[in-house]
């Protein structure tokens, strides 16, 4: 019981917003496709392994994470007590798990065609070297947006096995919304950051920082926008899109850089925020 306690710890699987917030896209790639394919049952299908893939890959991820952040995370308060920090588990252990993780992710991923397969296994080098941003830059916000968002590229890809323009400018879309909610996630740990010397867009834009999350929010919709002219969907279904930008605008107003708890509640929005977006999506087939 302990070990899978430690376990549970390790990939955060009590804290589903992560896995959540890398399948969204996987969902909003697949059903962008989804559009422009008739197959149902597939696209159904794809959904359960998408989310199954989140799971696995996300869980992987904040173990290397942690593993690479181990003494970085024993001098921030809100991580000194994660399982590698606090010696509970060993490096060695956490390698292991990471190994059966990704042997099971592979294992999904190969049910795919082969686009969607080579897209995946290239995928890997964004998700492992991403921890390592925070050391080099003041923009790991901007590479995890590449990371977190390359699941619209593959979802896209399983279900009509090409890429073209509308996934492509979703993509950049989604980065701009990855870019906004890490900044404000990465706010609850400015100040232990900033003594340590790890670089962040929090840090980097502390000062006006609703400015810049604002600004990616509104970059976000406006690439939305693109995206959906370009597709030349009836033009009244944009309303939609409404109670999606309401969702960012929400959190750009409850947010405070001073109050940690307020920046995780805007933080944890964003599970509501894919939601909504995925709906808007869903009724270009619907409507």
């Amino acid at each position: 019981m302990e070990k899978f306690q430690i376990f549970i710890q390790l990939t955060r699987l009590n804290k589903p917003t992560g896995f959540l917030l890398l399948f969204w896209p996987c969902i909003w790639g697949l059903t962008l496709g989804y559009y422009f394919n008739n197959e149902t049952e597939l696209y159904i299908k794809y959904i359960i392994l998408f989310f199954l893939g989140s799971i696995l890959m996300r869980s992987a991820g904040c173990i290397f994470n942690d593993i690479a952040d181990k003494d970085f995370d024993k001098k921030v308060k809100r991580t000194r007590d994660r399982p590698i920090a606090s010696g509970k588990i060993s490096v060695l252990e956490s390698f292991i798990y990471v190994a059966f993780l990704c042997l099971l992710a592979f294992i999904i991923l190969i049910q795919f065609n082969n686009l969607t397969i080579i897209l995946g296994m290239s995928s890997m080098i964004l998700a492992f070297a991403y921890p390592f941003m925070k050391r080099i830059t003041y923009w790991p916000q901007l590479f995890l947006g590449l990371t977190f968002n390359w699941g619209i590229i593959m979802g896209w890809s399983a279900i009509t096995n090409s890429i073209s323009i509308e996934p492509l400018i979703l993509y950049l879309s989604a980065i701009f919304w990855t870019l906004g909610y890490d900044t404000i996630y990465g706010l609850q740990d400015m100040y232990d950051d900033e003594i340590i010397g790890v670089k962040s867009t929090s840090i980097k834009f502390k000062n006006n920082v609703k400015v810049f999350v604002g600004t990616c929010y509104s970059f976000c919709t406006l690439l939305v926008l693109v995206m959906f002219f370009v597709m030349e969907i009836d033009k009244y279904i944009i309303l939609l899109l409404i109670p999606f930008v309401v969702s960012l605008i929400y959190q750009v107003k409850k947010f405070k850089k001073n109050n940690p708890k307020t920046c995780l509640v805007a933080f944890k929005n964003n599970n509501l925020s894919g939601f909504l977006f995925f709906l808007f999506i869903l009724s270009f087939k619907v409507l």
